[in-house]
């Protein structure tokens, strides 16, 4: 994905300042009837050896309109296993985002 395709997204930290996220992808657990989104803040340069910080909410579609939506800690070790699981496949280019 080039980088001016990228979807982003604003999240308010917890005293109100907001901050710009890459969106690296999304998914669906069908059986937990869950979405989640891994994002990466887009100030952080991505060099070759450099480790990216990467964050991952579940969220709820709230409204019509794609930006229209809540995020929630992940909280259990069962919905991080699942999200570990993803960006290792996300890692690996298994994933088409």
């Amino acid at each position: 994905m080039s980088e001016d395709k990228k979807e982003r997204i604003i999240i308010p930290d917890e005293s109100g300042e907001e901050h710009l996220f890459d969106v690296l992808f999304t998914f669906d657990v069908d059986e937990k009837d869950a979405s989640y989104i891994v994002v990466t803040p887009t100030e952080q340069q991505q060099g070759d050896n450099e480790d990216v910080e990467v964050f991952a909410f579940r969220y709820e579609e709230t409204g019509d309109e794609p930006e229209d939506f809540s995020l929630f800690p992940i909280e259990s070790d069962e919905e991080w296993e699942v999200v570990e699981e993803m960006l290792n496949t996300y890692a690996d280019g298994e994933l088409d985002q």
